[in-house]
Formats: C-alpha cells, sequence, structure tokens
C-alpha cells in the first residue's frame, strides 16, 4: 500500500485505485470516507468512477493502515487537512478534485478553507451541514414518511439512544443496530453494504477533537472552484433543507438532489448518482481561481 510523510513524521496511508489501461491519470479524484473513521472500504469505487479516473482514498489517522497520532488533535478533521495539503505535494499536483462522503465532507471543507487555492472542484455527498448554515433540518419529516416500517423505527430509536458501550466492538455493534436509518430502502443490496467498513471509535473521538473556526461559512464563500453538494431525497441523517442550504455558501456551488436514495446514493441510486458526478467533473472548469 502506498504512503507518504506527514509534517510531523508520522507515515500516512491510501488506497490507488484505477484499472489497468484506463485513462484515470488524466483527472485523479482524493476520495475522503466520512463515518466519521470508518474504513474506507464501503466506498468501494463508488459505482465504478475508477473506469475514467484514479481514485486515490486516504486512510485518515487512526482508521485502516494509517496509525493513530500521538497527540488526538492530530486526527482533528480540521487538523487533518494538512495531511491532504501534503498529500496533493506527494502526488504531484497543481491543484486536486476532492471528493467526500459524509463527515468526511467536514476534512474537505476544512482543506477547503486552509487551501482555497489548491482546489481544483470539490464535490460533498450528503454532508452534514447544521453546523454550517441557518436553514432548520428537516430530517424529522423526512422520517415521519417511514414510521410504521419497524425496521427503521428500531434503527432510528438505536440512533437517537446512542451507542450503549465505550470499546470499539460495541460502537460498531451501534452502527450495525442503526444502519437501516440511512438508506431509503433496507433491501439486500442496502443490508449486505452496511456491513463493510468497520468504525474506529478513539479516531471517531480524535476526528472532533479541535472545533473548527467560527467564520469557516464565510472562508468557504472564498472558494471559487465549482462545488457539487449531492443530496439524498430521502436521508433521514442529514435531512435535505440544509445540505442545499450548504450549497449556497459557494460562488459557483450547485445542489443535486438522487431521489430514492437515502445516505449513500452510490449504492441506492448508482446510475443517477454516476450521471451527475460524471457531468460535473466533465464540464468546463467556470473557476476563476489561479494559484499564485
Amino acid at each position: 500500500m502506498p504512503s507518504y510523510e506527514s509534517s510531523d513524521g508520522s507515515a500516512l496511508h491510501y488506497d490507488d485505485v484505477r484499472l489497468k489501461d484506463s485513462d484515470g491519470d488524466k483527472c485523479p479524484v482524493i476520495l475522503i470516507a466520512g463515518g466519521a473513521a470508518r474504513h474506507p472500504s464501503y466506498l468501494g469505487d463508488l459505482a465504478g468512477l475508477s473506469d475514467r479516473h484514479r481514485l486515490i482514498v486516504p486512510h485518515l489517522r487512526g482508521v485502516g493502515r494509517t496509525a493513530a497520532p500521538d497527540q488526538e488533535e492530530l486526527g482533528s478533521f480540521w487538523t487533518q487537512a494538512d495531511d491532504i495539503e501534503h498529500l496533493r505535494v506527494h502526488l504531484g499536483l497543481d491543484r486536486v478534485v476532492l471528493m467526500a462522503h459524509s463527515a468526511g465532507t467536514r476534512l474537505a471543507l476544512a482543506y477547503a478553507a486552509q487551501f482555497t487555492l489548491s482546489v481544483a472542484r470539490l464535490v460533498l455527498i450528503t454532508p452534514p451541514a447544521a453546523y454550517l448554515v441557518d436553514e432548520p433540518s428537516d430530517a424529522q419529516t423526512l422520517s415521519e414518511k417511514r414510521r410504521g416500517d419497524s425496521i427503521f423505527e428500531a434503527a432510528f430509536a438505536a440512533l437517537e439512544a446512542g451507542p450503549q458501550t465505550v470499546d470499539d466492538d460495541g460502537f460498531n455493534a451501534w452502527r450495525q443496530e442503526s444502519a437501516p436509518a440511512g438508506y431509503a430502502n433496507w433491501g439486500a443490496t442496502e443490508r449486505s453494504h452496511a456491513t463493510i467498513g468497520r468504525w474506529s471509535l478513539p479516531a471517531t473521538k480524535a476526528y472532533f477533537s479541535v472545533a473548527p473556526p467560527r467564520d469557516l461559512a464565510a472562508r468557504l464563500g472564498q472558494v471559487k472552484a465549482p462545488v457539487l453538494v449531492i443530496a439524498g431525497a430521502e436521508d433521514c441523517l442529514t435531512g435535505l433543507a440544509p445540505v442545499a442550504a450548504l450549497a449556497r455558501l459557494f460562488p459557483t456551488g450547485e445542489c443535486v438532489v438522487i431521489e430514492g436514495s437515502g445516505h449513500y446514493p452510490w449504492i441506492e441510486q448508482p446510475a443517477a448518482f454516476r450521471g451527475t458526478i460524471d457531468a460535473f467533473l466533465e464540464q468546463p472548469s467556470k473557476s476563476a481561481a489561479t494559484r499564485g
């Protein structure tokens, strides 16, 4: 597994996913997993995205092959932005196409705020947005549509109750118990996907150990690169309204809603998801940003 050195001398690992003989080097994508601190294997290759793009998938601090840092704050999403910048330099990229899912979007946004001119394009997949926007969440309204579904109600009750133990096994068991809440449907495909990718509880705690600056939303308004926000029309975890509002923070932000999808649109609606991603990555850049 390839690795690179961080500013504190740690070895940080990543997966390099590409089809043999593909033109993936033409537009590599750095792909950040959510969770927080979930093993990135649950991302797969995002509905076959590696058939067109080389995917660079970091193992974040304390996840997968990358060891936990000696200092907890080095594992925070705000501080790990510096790790992504070191990865950009390691890969020899002038600017990066950055794509992230769920809690991973916190790291992507931290990077965009701190290394604005290094961003070529930004894709945020079902991002939590309540910490950045004033738009009230409609997650409860979306959840009400599934009342009467015993599997969903049990999952949502588990989600609201939180984990009952403080060890890794108990935390992962709770994640499995609450998993149906993240999907619009709970069929064989969704059930199988939910079992992929273990969470690290210590890395989760470290991820949130440093609060972002209060002016983060304002700083995102300086990001000139094209930004795509993808929302699931039935995402009961993030809601829909705050996710759409997040796109409006960016000068060139746009939001696309994937119908019939919850928190994992590449699993539930792969064709619609890929169509959206491909159109965005292949469109001519409208960004006026240049590296100085």
